[in-house]
């Protein structure tokens, strides 16, 4: 990828300057996505004719009951957490269109990325009341209280900090959709969570190939934004009400845990980006460059411990399911 822009002292890249020198990627990138991506329709993907009205206004109302619905626990539990992620939307489109402006190509990414997660929110929440798979009630409460607390960013440091975090976030999302969708028991389910995650690829190729040009651009600075996400990183949901439950159980359930995490989300980004063999870094770029390289290893060890741990849990159920 050719940058036009030049190259410039690490101090004398602000994020004014970065966001005019990338706006050239931020056209070339908006118009790939506007090509590869395929519109669809939510309403598509829901089992209307399974839903019945709730207690209410409505004589006929069915109180809500477990049984109602074919999804597993694992799956319930892992739709909520999803859920309640994309719920949070008007915060996530604060914090982008604050950092990235809303004018030029930036907004017209900004507003395009807003439409396209906003139908997510959208096709679940129609998905799990539609299919009865929760509680109503709880998940209207879970909303409220999630979206009362608003949402700030762990990585407002920079703009650089924040196209580096989507990067690895978008690719996380994905793969919880997808692992969700595989343990839910329910094709319907499976079939939207799918659809879900093919958009959330996309948005995470535009922000890796985003973050390819930061480095080419601001090496040092863009090395040190991409060690400093990578060795903080939290998911955006970890204010939701439950969410360290649930993490345990969706890590138990292979949905999302440390292995998935190192090998699934920051690997492949990583190793597109070439990381650990970019030249021309100054000395605060390399000391990041090691750094990164040393959190790697040690997320490793600690992916296999996590491994280990859950194959002796694995035996052990095995071992009471058959005596």
């Amino acid at each position: 990828m050719t940058i036009s822009a030049p190259h410039l002292a690490q101090d004398s890249w602000t994020d004014a300057r970065l966001l005019y020198a990338l706006e050239e990627t931020v056209a070339t990138e908006l118009d790939r996505h506007l090509k590869v991506a395929k519109d669809w329709m939510p309403h598509e993907y829901v089992p209307w004719s399974d839903g019945r009205n709730f207690p209410g206004f409505y004589e006929d109302g069915v109180a809500w009951e477990k049984q109602q619905s074919p999804v597993s626990d694992l799956g319930k539990t892992a739709l909520v957490v999803n859920l309640l992620t994309e719920d949070n939307l008007p915060s996530y489109h604060h914090e982008i269109a604050s950092l990235f402006g809303r004018d030029g190509a930036w907004g017209t990414w900004v507003h395009r990325w807003t439409a396209e997660e906003g139908r997510h929110g959208i096709v679940m929440r129609d998905y799990l009341l539609a299919a009865r798979a929760v509680d109503p009630d709880e998940l209207e409460s879970f909303r409220m209280a999630h979206m009362s607390e608003g949402f700030e960013s762990d990585n407002r440091h920079s703009m650089l900090h924040s196209v580096a975090y989507v990067a690895f976030q978008e690719l996380a999302t994905r793969i919880s959709h997808r692992n969700t969708g595989r343990v839910s028991g329910d094709p319907a389910c499976e079939r939207l969570l799918s659809r879900i995650a093919t958009d959330e690829n996309l948005h995470m190729v535009f922000y890796r190939n985003l973050l390819r040009a930061s480095l080419e651009l601001a090496p040092d600075l863009a090395m040190q934004a991409i060690r400093d996400v990578v060795t903080g990183f939290r998911m955006p949901g970890h204010g939701m009400p439950g969410f360290e439950r649930a993490a345990a159980q969706m890590a138990i359930g292979e949905v999302y845990n440390l292995r998935i995490h190192h090998d699934d989300v920051l690997q492949p980004v990583l190793r597109f980006l070439n990381i650990m063999q970019l030249p021309e870094l100054g000395p605060e770029g390399q000391q990041a460059q090691q750094e990164l390289g040393l959190y790697m290893e040690a997320l490793d060890t600690e992916a296999r411990k996590f491994d280990e741990r859950l194959d002796a849990r694995k035996a052990r159920m095995a071992a009471r399911a058959s005596g």
